[in-house]
């Protein structure tokens, strides 16, 4: 999958969870279904904003610009 799937994955997930945390069912969500879903997206949103860093960024996190690059392309469900 490349990162626009992502996207559209972690998109769907929203759609199917209103603001109150209940399914469009009216079903809640599992506490631990919920707390899933916020680690991709704060995964996803980190590995992307890995691509905007500065070379000095990247060197004060001991980072190459390809390891950043490698990580930002992972899917978010993988560590």
């Amino acid at each position: 999958m490349n990162g626009l799937s992502d996207v559209r994955l972690t998109l769907k997930g929203r759609e199917l969870e209103n603001g109150a945390g209940l399914r469009l069912s009216g079903v809640p969500a599992p506490r631990g279904m919920r707390q899933r879903w916020q680690c991709f997206i704060r995964r996803l949103t980190t590995r992307r904003d890995l691509l905007r860093l500065s070379d000095a960024q990247l060197q004060d996190i001991g980072l190459s610009r390809e390891q950043a690059r490698r990580e930002a392309t992972l899917p978010f469900w993988k560590l």
